[in-house]
């Protein structure tokens, strides 16, 4: 299914007012596969035709069942994947997928397990401040001042500054990948999984967290998922996605109301919380 068989499942954007983010337009990722040593090449459709758009300041949920093509869609937007077909436009601009640093002071992923995200020989405030030195943004007192404004920011504390991943909670270590992901204020962030890896409790601080700095930067965030409680009370919008098609794209309160999609059905059906609010961290509920 592309977007033109969609129909009324997939509205011509009656969504946020504002500018547009982020565009994915007609994105694909074949993969070949050999299939014998006498029978022709098969390929695998990872992400199939998907365009989308992302508004600023918005939330835009991503969700679908492990191996629909929601990690494979995030790798091409991040440029760790070249698309087979169609384009990725950063505010209005075509990404040029050479341009990979010019792109990062856009875009920033935060991924689903810190621990593997972040260098265990450099410590936390290597890491954070690595993308400034990489980009040759200020001398080394102002990146310093940067680094710590920033740790700072996360709810890092100052005897953490000089410790490395192994020496930190998982909570602690997604704080930092955060802090990574910011120290360049880009615009967009894509957030891979970003709570899953964490127990209940910490999950909510980590999404607390990331209310506050979309409210105090002004961020727009993609937010990949299967946790549809989480969803439901973080995003503004939300895509589902199944074999590597966007199957429906609605308002979040469409979505949990009046879901289209046999596969959106299904989903909402066999989510372990079925209730609004039950199984979601009362710290999220009432931020």
């Amino acid at each position: 299914m592309n977007m033109g068989d969609m129909g009324s499942l997939l509205p011509d954007e009656p969504a946020p007012k504002g500018d547009i983010a982020l565009e994915l337009c007609a994105l694909s990722k074949v993969y070949s596969l050999k299939r014998g040593m006498f029978k022709p090449p098969g390929e695998i459709r990872a992400v199939n035709d998907v365009s989308l758009r992302l508004y600023r300041g918005e939330t835009l949920g991503l969700v679908g069942e492990s191996g629909c093509g929601k990690s494979t869609l995030a790798k091409m937007l991040l440029g760790l994947l070249e698309p087979s077909a169609g384009n990725v436009l950063i505010n209005g601009q075509e990404v040029d997928p050479t341009q990979r640093r010019e792109n990062a002071r856009h875009i920033q992923p935060i991924f689903q397990d810190p621990y593997s995200s972040l260098n265990p020989r450099k410590t936390v405030a290597q890491i954070v401040g690595l993308p400034l030195k990489l980009h040759r943004i200020g001398n080394a007192a102002e990146q310093q001042r940067k680094v710590r404004e920033i740790l700072d920011l996360v709810g890092m504390p100052e005897r953490t500054y000089g410790q490395y991943p192994n020496q930190l909670s998982g909570g602690q270590r997604q704080r930092v990948a955060i802090a990574r992901a910011l120290i360049l204020r880009p615009d967009i962030l894509i957030c891979d999984e970003p709570t899953s890896a964490l127990d209940v409790s910490v999950q909510a601080q980590i999404l607390n967290l990331l209310l506050d700095l979309k409210a105090e930067f002004g961020l727009t965030y993609l937010f990949i998922s299967h946790d549809l409680g989480v969803v439901e009370h973080l995003v503004d919008r939300v895509a589902v996605m199944n074999r590597g098609s966007i199957v429906e794209l609605q308002t979040r309160e469409k979505i949990f109301s009046d879901a289209q999609h046999p596969y959106t059905r299904m989903l909402l059906a066999s989510a372990l919380t079925p209730d609004p609010g039950r199984g979601i961290p009362e710290l999220l509920v009432e931020q």
